[in-house]
């Protein structure tokens, strides 16, 4: 029986390029808030989600795994890569279990439910994972300027893919598996129809100030301040990820403003800021830690880049505000999935600004997502050429030395 089983196994493993290669011909079909708000709202049919989910997953996965072979051989061959892409491809094969299913049984819905959230448990480490093998790169064979690009160009898309999955696999068990969600009876699945912007800042805000507390023994104080004539500011979005943006900009806030204030007798406040438009909810955190040089704004969100060390997965020691150097990247994909974006502006010397934008309207939140296309083929294989302005030199000429007009 054992066999049986590793042979029809073997064979499932043997077709994957071939199902890979089928569902990446299709592109992604995304969706906005308000068509997840409409669908989830009152006649929520599981078996449409069903027949939508078990064709739209397979898609979305061959779509980014096929741009997963075209990392270079050695990222591609470290241990912590292939565990990932082992993840994906079983994680394919699951779903397309159910490709042809009855969706009027009620037990294969239930099943699907079931391996949904299998897949979403399986994939719960897919960005350290992931990280810890470009480290295993980057020791083994330091990095270049090409492998940096591609590497870069791959996260934002492998990690936005990421999103977008785990968004369609929980707003289906959120909201057919009834025993997942008894906190926030409101919701529609992750969605909060009615999200108070503020509370989102102090949720996230006391988070950090405890790791805070913890770590440093001290901790900016908060100060709150919304746009929107006498009312408070609402937004049909996803609590979560909004949290995840703004607890990673109050750890970077808070590390930064004690560190920069060793030696003052208080520390200066954090301020946020809400303002609501007519197609922008705009969030800006302003801080007084110091700042970033310019030159350096663009390496804090590098997945190449981290100055801390790095973490060891499953322990409770070390710094709790440092880590894979991740955060930022990532919370800034969370802004722009539903089509915002997350900016730094920075003061070397006093402080910084990071601004979050978001569609006021949840029919503009539109998902963003990656497709394999020739496009995308075309960018891996993009050899560099000669840079057309000057680079400034780390060693220049001596100038006394050099005589003009010769």
């Amino acid at each position: 029986m054992k066999f049986v089983r590793f042979l029809m196994k073997n064979s499932s493993l043997a077709n994957v390029p071939r199902h890979i290669d089928h569902f990446s011909k299709f592109s992604p079909s995304p969706l906005s808030i308000k068509q997840f708000l409409d669908f989830g709202s009152t006649n929520a049919c599981e078996k449409t989600s069903f027949m939508f989910l078990r064709q739209e997953l397979p898609v979305r996965l061959s779509n980014i795994m096929k741009e997963i072979n075209l990392l270079p051989d050695r990222l591609l061959s470290t241990p912590s890569v292939q565990l990932v892409q082992s993840w994906y491809i079983q994680s394919l094969l699951d779903i397309l279990e159910f490709y042809t299913k009855n969706a009027d049984d009620h037990t294969v819905l239930s099943g699907f439910t079931d391996a949904l959230i299998t897949i979403r448990n399986r994939h719960n480490d897919v960005v350290p994972t992931m990280a810890q093998g470009v480290i295993e790169y980057k020791e083994s064979f330091g990095e270049d300027h090409m492998t940096s690009q591609n590497v870069q160009y791959f996260l934002d898309r492998f990690y936005m893919s990421r999103i977008s999955i785990r968004m369609l696999i929980n707003q289906h068990t959120l909201i057919f598996d009834g025993r997942t969600n008894p906190a926030h009876p409101k919701h529609i699945g992750g969605i909060d129809p009615n999200c108070k912007v503020v509370d989102v800042i102090r949720d996230a805000y006391e988070s950090a100030k405890l790791l805070c507390d913890q770590y440093y023994m001290d901790s900016p104080a908060l100060e709150t301040d919304e746009h929107n004539g006498n009312s408070p500011v609402y937004i049909v979005y996803v609590p979560s990820h909004l949290y995840h943006m703004l607890f990673e900009l109050f750890k970077n806030a808070m590390r930064a403003t004690v560190e920069s204030h060793e030696s003052s007798p208080r520390l200066p406040s954090i301020k946020v800021r809400v303002a609501l438009g007519g197609e922008d909810v705009t969030i800006k955190m302003s801080d007084k830690g110091g700042g970033v040089p310019l030159s350096k704004i663009d390496r804090l969100f590098s997945y190449m880049y981290t100055t801390a060390p790095t973490p060891n997965l499953g322990s409770s020691g070390g710094a709790p505000l440092a880590g894979f150097g991740y955060g930022l990247p990532i919370s800034r994909l969370y802004a722009k999935y539903f089509q915002g974006d997350l900016q730094l502006y920075s003061m070397e010397g006093y402080g910084t600004d990071a601004v979050i934008y978001l569609k006021a309207l949840s029919k503009d939140s539109v998902e963003r997502l990656p497709v394999y296309n020739k496009s995308a083929w075309r960018h891996y294989q993009h050899i560099q050429e000669a840079d057309d302005w000057c680079v400034p030199s780390s060693d220049p000429k001596n100038m006394t030395n050099y005589q003009f007009g010769i």
